[in-house]
């Protein structure tokens, strides 16, 4: 995988400006030594890779070098015109320059290899929103996506309940989740370094401009998105289950329950649940987000739950069943 690893190691450096040793040791998962070996090997192959030397040294390519992308082999080639999503890419603007992306990477390609977008197209496809959801695109979210390409603040009015409040973001990145968009973004009084990172549902949004403080900021290069939101989105799965029931389950309604209700509160009370009793029954204590949204969950499990407390739920659910009796009697 030499040939692998010596193709990657010039498109890092054409990249950046210069990497040390460490760096691209890092990044190509060797050692330095291994580095200072392939960079010899690239020079005499006629990759112009110059070492600097000394603690500020490094590698670097000198009288710009590009290569062209005919090392990518046909699983590369699929693979890299998969990572796109059509629909979101269209959804922010950014259509047309994905597709002139696009067209530009297939004429890069050797011959042989131009039919992997069409391939890949045929072959899988993302459909973001959940199902029974009619996918709305927020009309201000290709401005919020140039915002966020542009390190650009923003003004913005937000909807919450009933009332609009205005804020002054510094919009870090846009997350699709389950077909409704986000905004990571941070906010204060005068956004800067001491405003906390939050996030807003893009289709709140009900005015975005130009922030008057200022046009462009100065990114957290700390900042990761991909983590941020996992952290918050574990945060939100947390909050929202303030209420406790108490349930015995048959052994096909703990088998069900994850799918009627949140999937991992469902699975670590059954996982933490005590012996089956004489009818192969447990009893497990459930995290809900209130008892009127687990009346309407449970009501799913029909005979295959009995919802032992809280008493007002139990005589609720109590109440049905003797509705569905008298109806079916």
């Amino acid at each position: 995988m030499r040939a692998a690893r010596l193709i990657k190691m010039v498109l890092l450096l054409q990249a950046r400006p210069s990497m040390t040793g460490a760096e691209l040791a890092r990044e190509l998962e060797v050692s330095e030594r291994t580095v200072t070996r392939d960079a010899a090997a690239l020079s005499e192959a006629g990759v112009p890779v110059y070492a600097d030397r000394g603690r500020a040294g490094g590698y670097r390519l000198i009288g710009g070098y590009r290569t062209r992308l005919t090392g990518l082999g046909r699983t590369e080639a699929e693979a890299l015109f998969l990572s796109g999503v059509p629909s979101a890419l269209r959804e922010m603007g950014l259509a047309d320059a994905a597709s002139a992306a696009r067209l530009k990477v297939s004429a890069a390609l050797l011959p042989e290899l131009r039919d992997a977008s069409h391939t890949v197209a045929q072959r899988f496809h993302l459909d973001a929103p959940g199902w029974w959801q009619e996918p709305q695109t927020p009309a201000l979210l290709p401005d919020v996506a140039d915002a966020v390409w542009d390190d650009r603040r923003l003004a913005v009015r937000y909807r919450r309940r009933d009332t609009e409040v205005e804020r002054e973001l510094e919009p870090y990145g846009l997350v699709l989740k389950a077909g409704v968009w986000y905004l990571a973004a941070r906010a204060g009084a005068a956004a800067g370094s001491q405003g906390d990172f939050r996030v807003y549902r893009v289709d709140r949004l009900a005015a975005v401009g130009p922030a008057p403080g200022g046009d462009r900021f100065r990114r957290d290069e700390a900042f990761d998105l991909p983590a941020f939101w996992e952290e918050r989105a574990a945060q939100f799965a947390r909050s929202i289950l303030r209420e406790e029931v108490t349930l015995r389950l048959t052994p096909e309604g703990a088998r069900g329950l994850p799918y009627v209700t949140d999937r991992t509160a469902a699975e670590d009370a059954v996982r933490s649940a005590g012996e089956p009793d004489g009818e192969g029954r447990i009893t497990i204590t459930l995290p809900v987000e209130s008892a009127e949204v687990a009346y309407g969950q449970l009501l799913a499990l029909g005979p295959e739950a009995e919802v032992l407390a809280p008493p007002e739920l139990r005589e609720r659910f109590a109440a049905a069943a003797r509705r569905m009796t008298d109806l079916y009697a």
